[in-house]
């Protein structure tokens, strides 16, 4: 079965396509999760990507997705994306059904996302790379941006100021802020791109090894970061990461994935003691087997 795949650029969602109507909800009955992926399941051919998995991002928590190499996370967040249509199950976001909304369009109902692989626009500055997370809140047209006049000279400047007074100054990379973004050294780069998520002001953000290839002290910098986000914004985050340290000191709930399947599901206090996790990570004769006959995830 073929499944159909989006593109995208930077740090924001982009595509075709129009959203569905938003959900009414009745005083009091707003749901409790900002995002809830419900049996979802994805195949590549032969090859099953996820196989009826279902995580809940409950509002203004921190909620990890984490399993070995190959468990099918980053298909999760493509799905999630709108990269790609799973072939059963469902994604809302606050209750509304989005499975089949184009990736452009969720970004517009308000996911934004990092990448495992920094995907800044070389040549530009920090500031530049930051604004551009901006534009599904912009509302100037192309003859407005192209003469810089009028609305769009003031909608940049207002967009500035919110940049420099919030995002930038709450991440701590206003000494950097105008550098061209390949003098960074990498930590810092991945801190870009998460402000140039954050400038969205996200329902859910989605985090993809926000921390990869750092070292302790930028990991605990990055922890910090994201924290702060959760705590002064209110948001609700979704993240995938392999430093199991991390992931057990800021997250709310734990959702586990191997081979496309979930294993586990709930606090990292049960997480860390279930034995279907251990095994999945320490390995044992039966999953040593499996390895060898899985192959890829899709991702």
């Amino acid at each position: 079965m073929t499944v159909k795949s989006h593109g995208a650029i930077g740090g924001s969602i982009v595509g075709r396509g129009a959203a569905t109507p938003q959900a009414a909800y009745l005083p009091g009955s707003e749901p409790m999760n900002v995002m809830d992926i419900e049996r979802v399941s994805l195949s590549f051919g032969g090859v099953h990507a996820l196989a009826d998995v279902s995580v809940p991002a409950e509002k203004e928590k921190i909620t990890a997705v984490i399993g070995p190499n190959g468990a099918g996370k980053t298909s999760l967040f493509n799905v999630i994306s709108g990269f790609y249509w799973p072939q059963q199950g469902t994604v809302k976001l606050e209750g509304q059904d989005i499975t089949n909304v184009r990736p452009h369009r969720r970004a517009f109902m308000g996911i934004a996302r990092t990448f495992q692989n920094v995907a800044l626009f070389r040549g530009m500055t920090v500031l530049d790379n930051v604004k551009l997370g901006a534009h599904t809140g912009l509302r100037s047209g192309l003859l407005d941006a192209c003469l810089y006049l009028g609305r769009a000279k003031r909608e940049e400047a207002a967009l500035r100021e919110q940049i420099e007074g919030e995002v930038i100054s709450l991440l701590e990379i206003d000494h950097i802020r105008h550098k061209p973004v390949e003098e960074l050294p990498y930590g810092l780069q991945k801190r870009v791109e998460l402000a140039r998520a954050l400038v969205m002001r996200p329902k859910l953000l989605l985090l993809d090894e926000p921390v990869a290839g750092m070292n302790r002290e930028e990991k605990d910098e990055m922890a910090r970061f994201i924290l702060d986000v959760r705590h002064r914004w209110r948001a609700t985050v979704l993240l995938i990461e392999h430093d199991m340290g991390m992931v057990m000191d800021i997250s709310d709930h734990v959702v586990v994935l191997n081979f496309g399947k979930q294993i586990a599901s709930g606090t990292p206090e049960q997480i860390k003691a279930n034995p279907d996790v251990i095994s999945a990570y320490l390995g044992d004769a039966s999953s040593t087997e499996q390895t060898a006959t899985a192959g890829p995830d899709g991702r």
